[in-house]
């Protein structure tokens, strides 16, 4: 009987844990601008976040294309607790669009990224040796996709862009996330 409870207990904390992470996507998706940004502004004196440009064999560059957002971009998000900028970006990667590094991630650049979000930070790096795992489209993530830099898609966010004409086209490094 003992082990029935703890098989009940482990399915019930397993739902309720699921129904959490549920709602935070959904919140993240429909108020994520408006409520969530000002909401991190006031609980943190600063935000670190990790993007990573990942170039294939055919110098193609891999764009994400969030729900929440007409642009597409670099994959990244936030750095949580106790994880390193690094890290973060390894497993947003895996997130976002389900790559998996298998070589060194390389550090192009930190950037301050105020003018989108004042005392928000953003490390950029680039992985050229990876492998493409299972991936699908989901609530937060509409699209993952290779393009050539010569055809990237009509919006693409100015940092994402900015970070790429410097990775592929050996442009200045800016100390911004955005100069436009």
């Amino acid at each position: 009987m003992r082990g029935h409870h703890i098989k009940l207990f482990h399915h019930r904390h397993k739902d309720a844990s699921h129904s959490c992470m549920e709602l935070k996507k959904l919140l993240i998706r429909t108020v994520g601008k408006k409520i969530m940004k000002p909401m991190a502004r006031m609980t943190r004196g600063m935000t670190l976040g990790a993007r990573v440009a990942v170039i294939n064999a055919e110098g193609a560059v891999l764009l994400v294309k969030p729900s929440y957002s007409r642009n597409w971009i670099l994959p990244g998000g936030g750095v949580e607790r106790g994880e390193s900028m690094e890290q973060a970006g390894l497993r947003e990667l895996f997130e976002e669009a389900g790559i998996e590094a298998s070589g060194p991630l390389k550090l192009h650049g930190v950037f301050s990224n105020h003018k989108n979000f004042a005392g928000d930070h953003l490390a950029c790096y680039v992985l050229r040796d990876f492998k493409e795992m299972h991936w699908a489209p989901d609530h937060e993530i509409e699209a993952a996709k290779f393009y050539h830099p010569s055809n990237l898609p009509q919006h693409v966010d100015n940092g994402s862009r900015q970070r790429i004409a410097e990775i592929l086209d050996h442009k200045p490094i800016s100390q911004n996330w955005t100069d436009a």
